[in-house]
């Protein structure tokens, strides 16, 4: 199951959903460095970014 959850990786707005908070909120925090995230290749006005399920959990059991 570890296994699993390392490779697992969630969205800006299912991170957002998780913590409660808006998505511009986490990608603030991604910006700032706060929370490491995978920069996706993207056509459009914002970054796509994921976000490894074992890196928000290490944030939530600060």
């Amino acid at each position: 199951m570890e296994e699993k959850m390392q490779m697992e990786l969630l969205t800006v707005r299912e991170v957002a959903r998780r913590l409660r908070v808006d998505d511009t909120t986490v990608r603030r925090w991604i910006k700032s460095g706060v929370l490491e995230a995978v920069t996706l290749p993207h056509r459009g006005k914002r970054e796509a970014y994921r976000i490894k399920a074992s890196t928000l959990n290490k944030l939530l059991n600060l």
